[in-house]
């Protein structure tokens, strides 16, 4: 039960004192410490809302310093702790100067347990209403990188190279499975350059007719031919100033690639029916599953547009190869569905979630999204089932490697699965590795998961 309470750390070397207040705050998870370093640790492991301290504490009992100290180091590891001041009279400067450090408030010794518990329940008040607020606002916050979802240390490499190369004009060659969220990464790459002002236009190569793909990328001129009733600009002319994003590009037809590539030379495109070349800044950035090495073997894509096109080459992993992230994405789509389909309290069976970790995923994230969208709609009791989900698994193989890999790949990948499963609840994913909450904490360290 104290976990579901409220934690309140009480910083007092005053035994007497210290059981006074934890027999006054009951109501609360107390914790306690005598001094600077015990303090901390309880910070460290339990990131406290509310704070009550005594200023005079060892090795400085008489004065103040050990307190200013204390307060300054709660705050660089915790900024949203409200840290109330317990003085006297005499130490009244010394709490207005503990404010001045980012203390919340100051109480008087000694105290009155009905006014110091308003002081605190104002500060408990406060603090949730902060996180709310913070958790809101991370929500309506439109981040470049907002679509992507992974814990993955493959994924995280691709997010931090989008960043990298988003500042630069250099082409870019996006490179993975269907679904696995190409075009989430392109827009993610236009927000962050110095176009993202201007238009973000995308086109795919595969879902439009050859006949008609000419005329949506280069535009066409008034009776270029039958049907050309005016002047229509092309999706690249379009993108001017901004980014063009070519889908699939490896199902360009070959007359297409080579009208591609002089635009990539020239920078200038002509459309359908006209004769005047049109000067057009653009980056282009492109998108295929298929292996545009092996096409342009085959001479089914021209080798020197693959060089073009691709000047920056990243890599996307497929869902099976991304750590947790099918547990951490089912639980970000169960949430999103249950809000659209008006069913707050679904959750996930341990049965269906192990399926999901099981399953291999071949549709990647839009598979995901879909499975858990149908499950949803089809689920009849308070938790998906397994059944709900529609999904057979494969046996997972092990691969045979050094005893103290595998400990450290084991251990990782059970934080990490854990901390997906239970959707970053700390103290339900140390219940599940059956750690307590600061080995927990001490393993996340040790593998860089945060």
């Amino acid at each position: 039960m104290s976990q579901e309470k409220k934690k309140l750390l009480i910083i007092e070397d005053d035994l007497g004192l210290q059981k006074q207040l934890r027999w006054s705050f009951d109501a609360y998870e107390v914790l306690v410490a005598g001094d600077r370093e015990s303090a901390l640790a309880q910070v460290r492991r339990h990131e406290p809302a509310v704070v009550t301290m005594d200023l005079g504490l060892p090795p400085d009992p008489d004065g103040a310093t050990e307190g200013f100290a204390i307060i300054q180091q709660i705050l660089a590891l915790v900024p949203d702790t409200k840290i109330i001041v317990l003085s006297g009279n005499q130490d009244r400067e010394n709490a207005v100067k503990a404010i001045g450090l980012g203390a919340y408030d100051f109480h008087q010794k000694p105290f009155d347990p009905a006014l110091l518990g308003l002081v605190i329940e104002r500060a408990f008040y406060l603090h949730a209403l902060q996180q709310d607020n913070r958790r809101m606002l991370q929500m309506q916050t439109a981040s470049p990188m907002a679509g992507v979802i992974s814990r993955d240390p493959g994924m995280l490499k691709v997010c931090r190279s989008i960043e990298k190369v988003a500042p630069s004009s250099a082409s870019v060659m996006l490179l993975g499975d269907s679904g696995t969220g190409k075009e989430v990464l392109a827009r993610a790459l236009h927000q962050l350059s110095p176009r993202q002002d201007k238009r973000f236009m995308a086109i795919n190569c595969a879902a439009i007719p050859e006949n008609l793909l000419e005329s949506e990328l280069f535009g066409y001129e008034k009776g270029a031919f039958t049907g050309a009733v005016k002047q229509n600009l092309g999706k690249i002319e379009l993108a001017n100033e901004g980014t063009f994003f070519l889908d699939e590009v490896g199902d360009l037809p070959m007359p297409l690639q080579a009208k591609l590539l002089r635009f990539l030379q020239e920078r200038v495109v002509e459309r359908i029916g006209g004769h005047k070349e049109i000067p057009v800044d653009v980056r282009i950035v492109c998108a295929t599953h298929q292996n545009l090495k092996e096409l342009a073997t085959a001479g089914r894509f021209r080798e020197d547009l693959y060089y073009r096109l691709s000047e920056i080459v990243i890599n996307i992993p497929p869902l099976a190869a991304r750590i947790g992230d099918a547990a951490l994405l089912a639980h970000h789509f169960k949430n999103k569905f249950n809000a659209k389909e008006g069913r707050p309290g679904l959750n996930f069976s341990q049965e269906a979630l192990a399926l999901i970790e099981s399953h291999p995923w071949p549709g990647n994230v839009r598979e995901m999204e879909n499975c858990i969208k149908r499950a949803i709609i089809m689920a009849d009791g308070p938790q998906i089932s397994a059944e709900d989900l529609g999904l057979s698994s494969l046996p997972v193989q092990e691969e045979a490697i050094n005893l103290r890999q595998i400990r450290d790949d084991a251990e990782h990948k059970a934080v990490v699965k854990a901390l997906a499963r239970m959707d970053g609840n700390m103290v339900k994913a140390a219940e599940l590795l059956g750690v307590s909450r600061p080995t927990l904490y001490d393993l996340m360290s040790r593998h860089a998961i945060k």
